[in-house]
């Protein structure tokens, strides 16, 4: 795990009142689970709305949402927090991290520029699972 990085994504992007204790929970191997859960339906009153661009509920491929985050600027690595203990707290490509968690079902985010520019993808329910680009005006 990169703290540096999820410091950068926590202070950005979620609600001040609970920027502390998410980056406790993120910290500990035992709670880390408990600040991912915060994204599942209730991720509106856990990070900050204006930052929040909600993408279409139509199918998005892989493709088409790497295009769209590309138009924000550059993006190299990525640093991912996501449910899937496989790509959690790891650096890779954006279309790496784009395959595994579109679809995943899960909430999970890609800070593709840090402090700026992320993808987030919560839990799903009924149908698409709610989408968004996280953007601080990149």
């Amino acid at each position: 795990m990169n703290r540096t990085q999820e410091q950068l994504i926590v202070k950005a992007f979620f609600e001040k009142r609970i920027q502390e204790r998410v980056l406790h929970e993120l910290a500990s191997p035992r709670k880390r689970l408990d600040a991912l859960s915060r994204l599942c339906h209730n991720y509106t009153t856990t990070l900050r709305k204006k930052y929040l661009i909600e993408l279409p509920k139509a199918n998005f491929n892989k493709e088409d949402l790497e295009t769209l985050l590309r138009k924000y600027g550059p993006i190299k690595q990525c640093y991912v927090i996501s449910w899937d203990e496989d790509i959690d707290g790891k650096e890779m490509p954006l279309p790496s991290a784009l395959e595994h968690i579109v679809g995943l079902g899960m909430p999970s985010i890609i800070s593709c520029i840090p402090g700026k520019l992320a993808y987030f993808e919560s839990e799903q329910g009924y149908g698409a699972p709610p989408r968004y680009v996280l953007s601080r005006n990149v």
